[in-house]
C-alpha cells in the first residue's frame, strides 16, 4: 500500500501533510478502507499514480485527463478556498519582476519559465491563456518545479511564468525571493489538484474519509495547508479540457 500527497508538499508544511494524512488514515480504517501508517513522501509521482496499491494520491488535470482517466478512480477536487475561482477549482497567476513590464503580452518573444509539459498550471494554462490574447510564448525554458520557475525570474534567467495560485501562495509565505516578483495576469480556471486512488475502488468512503479529515484538523496545520474542502466535479470539466501543444524541446 502507498500513499502520498506530493503537489504541494515543502519542508516548512511535511509536518502539517502528516497530521493531514494521519486523520485521513484513521478515517479510511474507521470505514472499513486499509490505509498505510504514514505517507510516502519521497515516492516519484507518476510511479504512485500508476501502482496498483495506490490508496490515496494527488493528480494535476492534465495528468489525469491524458493518460489516466482510466487507470486510476478519482475521488475528488482539493479546494484551497482560492480567490475569484469556483470552489474546486485553480488556476495559475502570472508573475514577472516587479520593475518590468505589467502586461504579460509584453513577454511573448521572452522567456517563459514552466515546471514541466506534463502540468496543467505550468504548461496547459499558459496555452489557454494566450490561446485568448492572441500570444505565442516562442521562449519556454523547463525548470522541473515551480519554485524553481519562480526563482529564475527572480535571478534574471527567466521572465516570466504561470504558477499555480496555490504554489504562489506557498511561495510568497516562505521563499524570500518572492519579494522581487509581482502578479501580472491570471489564466482561466480549471479543475483543482485531485484525489485519486487505485482503479476500480469505490470514492465514496474516500470522500467521507476525507470530509471528515478536514472537518478535525488542528487550526495551525489547517493555516499551513490551506485546505478548505473537496469537490465533486463532474468528469467532462476534467476530460472537456484540450490537450495542450508540447514544447519544441519535448
Amino acid at each position: 500500500m502507498i500513499a502520498s500527497l506530493p503537489m504541494y508538499l515543502r519542508p516548512e508544511n511535511r509536518g502539517a501533510h502528516d497530521v493531514y494524512y494521519r486523520l485521513i488514515r484513521d478515517a479510511l480504517r474507521d470505514h472499513g478502507v486499509a490505509a498505510p501508517d504514514a505517507l510516502s513522501h519521497d515516492a516519484p509521482v507518476w510511479d504512485t499514480w500508476s501502482n496498483p496499491e495506490l490508496v490515496l494520491g494527488q493528480i494535476c488535470n492534465l495528468p489525469y485527463r491524458a493518460a489516466f482517466k482510466d487507470k486510476v478512480t478519482l475521488i475528488a477536487a482539493a479546494d484551497y478556498g482560492l480567490p475569484d475561482t469556483a470552489p474546486g477549482t485553480y488556476y495559475s497567476v502570472l508573475i514577472a519582476r516587479k520593475n518590468d513590464d505589467p502586461d504579460p503580452k509584453a513577454y511573448a518573444d521572452r522567456i517563459l519559465a514552466f515546471n514541466e509539459p506534463g502540468s496543467q498550471s505550468g504548461w496547459a494554462a499558459p496555452q489557454a491563456w494566450g490561446d485568448l490574447n492572441g500570444v505565442t510564448w516562442s521562449n519556454p525554458m523547463a525548470t522541473g518545479a515551480h519554485v524553481a520557475s519562480a526563482k529564475a525570474i527572480a535571478e534574471g534567467r527567466a521572465d516570466i511564468a504561470a504558477i499555480d495560485a496555490q504554489s504562489w501562495r506557498n511561495i510568497s509565505r516562505y521563499d524570500d525571493f518572492a519579494k522581487g516578483l509581482h502578479i501580472i495576469g491570471r489564466t482561466p480556471s480549471s479543475p483543482g489538484l485531485s484525489y485519486i486512488t487505485a482503479a476500480d475502488r469505490d470514492p465514496a468512503p474516500f470522500r467521507a474519509a476525507l470530509s471528515q479529515a478536514i472537518t478535525a484538523i488542528p487550526s495551525a496545520a489547517k493555516d499551513a495547508l490551506d485546505i478548505e474542502g473537496i469537490m465533486i466535479l463532474p468528469e467532462s470539466d476534467y476530460t472537456d479540457l484540450p490537450l495542450p501543444r508540447l514544447p519544441a524541446a519535448a
